[in-house]
């Protein structure tokens, strides 16, 4: 690690966060007093016991994975084989100091300047039909996050059929320059909730924003939260 690495806050916090050292940062009792304040303490008890795999950490994903650690949601999974990329910055939650690390290492080190009482789980390897079992199990609340098609069919299918009743909130359409009022969510089945317009598609060629992304983002950490308020 250079010395740029050494001063880097996102460091700083997760070394500070290790070695229990957070007298100089918010106490874990007064930053979930003042979610409480927001949320009502009954919820965010909730918030503190749920359990959420999000699957990519794209726009999407990253996206989730910053709503849900501002609302307090303690246990993320984070899992995605990819790295960091300039063409990431116009609609995910990286920065340029990020640049080629590991996507799981680098949004763990901004939701823990977020929220620095996570518990996150990280698995940096691609999901397929074959691993998705193993990776998936622990976890009640499954968020697809992927940016291909194909990938989210493959996970909506598999997790349907492996995993009947954890619940799936899933994405699609969000592409193009239309009003984000377009973008719904729908309840398909009691376990099985879809964001997104539905039909816009990044091969028409109308290039991915970031207030259209974010705000399916928002509605997927919003199905989130209430199912979160019901099941727990």
């Amino acid at each position: 690690m250079d010395l740029r690495d050494e001063l880097n806050p996102a460091n700083v916090l997760l070394s500070k966060r290790k070695q229990g050292e957070f007298n100089s940062f918010i106490s874990r009792e007064e930053l979930d007093e003042a979610l409480a304040e927001r949320h009502g303490k009954d919820l965010q008890k909730k918030f503190q016991n749920a359990k959420v795999a999000i699957c990519g950490l794209g726009g999407l994903g990253s996206n989730v994975a910053v709503a849900l650690a501002r609302a307090g949601v303690r246990h993320l999974h984070l899992i995605d084989f990819d790295q960091v990329d300039v063409s990431n910055f116009n609609r995910q939650q990286y920065f340029v100091s990020q640049l080629g690390k590991n996507k799981t290492e680098s949004l763990s080190d901004t939701l823990l300047q977020i929220y620095p009482y996570l518990e996150i789980k990280t698995d940096t390897v691609k999901i397929t039909r074959e691993n998705i079992h193993d990776l998936l199990k622990d976890e009640l609340i499954i968020c697809e996050a992927f940016d291909k098609a194909e990938q989210k069919a493959m996970l909506v299918e598999e997790v349907l059929r492996q995993f009947p009743d954890k619940y799936l909130v899933s994405a699609s359409g969000m592409a193009g320059k239309k009003s984000v009022n377009e973008i719904k969510t729908r309840k398909i089945t009691n376990h099985f909730y879809l964001c997104g317009d539905g039909v816009s598609d990044l091969a028409e060629g109308d290039g991915l924003f970031a207030p259209r992304v974010m705000a399916a983002a928002s509605h997927e950490a919003m199905a989130i939260i209430s199912i979160i308020d019901e099941i727990y």
